[in-house]
């Protein structure tokens, strides 16, 4: 891949799974990758959103982007992607472009160069086409899968989302502990915001779960293994609620 490494210590922290038939790798850092199309996916970027805040007078450090941007651009070379797509909300709003420092979109556009960069659109962003170098899509379709912001109900291909920030809560020794995570079923997948400052819907709320039929799972990967957990209203009855995703440990 030119030169790109596929297997680094980020590479390391993830988990490889099989959706709609097709071999994907689920990322720690809150994206997903696909081989066969050398393909980073990631969701919720909300650039600028630091900005945003400053504009409506609450003064907060304006690096939100520059985090987002490196994790990012260290997750491209990590995985050796030779596209990237933004699956929706990747700008804060519809004035971002406005705002934006000159570094931000230099930084935007030497990323479009690097890889094939994709902008679906969501119901944030006010992208336009050639958008810092990147192509703009209100929906992706690649191998019979649609990559799309937010899942549509009634759709019966399968479908890899964002839109909805999931994320799982626990109580581990007395502690409450919140990470994002992935929320999926045999056909649907919502990615987890990727935007360093994004806050999170609890993956078992109801906004969630009614874009799935019946159980699904909460999902994220630690210490290079994949934990899947059953949510839903029949979950905990569901003797074949482990069925739908295939996880393997890399």
């Amino acid at each position: 891949m030119r030169g790109r490494r596929c297997h680094s210590d980020a590479m390391s922290g993830a988990a490889t799974f099989d959706f709609a038939g097709e071999r994907f790798v689920m990322l720690a850092d809150r994206a997903l990758f696909w081989p066969a199309r050398g393909a980073l996916i990631v969701a919720d970027l909300h650039l600028e959103k630091g900005s945003w805040y400053a504009a409506h007078g609450q003064p907060l450090p304006p690096y939100d982007s520059h985090d987002t941007l490196d994790r990012l651009a260290r997750l491209a070379i990590d995985t050796g992607a030779r596209a990237i797509w933004c699956l929706g909300d990747s700008f804060h709003d519809r004035d971002a472009a406005a705002r934006i420092v000159p570094a931000i979109a230099d930084r935007l556009a030497r990323q479009a160069a690097a890889a094939k960069l994709v902008w679906i659109a969501g119901n944030h962003d006010g992208l336009t086409a050639g958008a810092w170098g990147g192509e703009v899509a209100d929906e992706w379709i690649r191998d019979g899968i649609v990559f799309r912001h937010q899942s549509r109900a009634g759709e019966t291909r399968p479908e890899i989302s964002g839109h909805f920030h999931p994320k799982l809560r626990l109580s581990l020794r007395g502690r409450g502990v919140s990470r994002p995570c992935f929320a999926g079923d045999a056909t649907r997948l919502i990615l987890p915001a990727f935007g360093s400052f994004t806050g999170g819907l609890d993956v078992e709320d109801a906004a969630i779960a009614a874009n799935f039929s019946g159980p699904y799972r909460a999902m994220l990967v630690a210490r290079g293994r994949l934990l899947s957990l059953p949510c839903g209203r029949t979950a905990e009855n569901d003797a074949t609620a482990d069925a739908p995703i295939a996880a393997n440990r890399r």
